[in-house]
């Protein structure tokens, strides 16, 4: 039984771009979180660079919505990590979310 995955990333740049471009900010989210001696952080981050790379498009919107959830109410990266970073991760999980509904709207 053959399972459709879908189209490439690479036919889909918006989408390729938003998840490329947030998986730069969760590396450099990670090395701060190294740095700082923050395990819960680093355990957090660990594979979500690698994740938002690598991943094909029906896996995207669950790893970005588990990404996301870095910015609870309760527990929060944003009170671990500094804001000018932060800050730009969130948006372009945002921007990954909507490129990715854009795109299920289409389909």
């Amino acid at each position: 039984m053959t399972r459709d995955l879908g189209p490439a990333r690479h036919e889909r740049p918006a989408i390729d771009e938003a998840a490329l471009t947030a998986a730069r900010d969760a590396e450099a989210l990670l090395r701060a979180a190294q740095l700082r001696g923050n395990s819960r952080w680093e355990h957090f981050l660990a594979d979500v660079p690698d994740q938002l790379r690598d991943a094909r498009l029906p896996e995207l919107k669950g790893i970005a919505r588990r990404a996301r959830a870095a910015y609870g109410p309760k527990d929060s990266i944003r009170e671990a990590l500094p804001a000018e970073m932060t800050e730009p991760f969130l948006d372009h999980l945002d921007r990954l979310l909507k490129a990715l509904a854009r795109d299920e709207l289409e389909r």
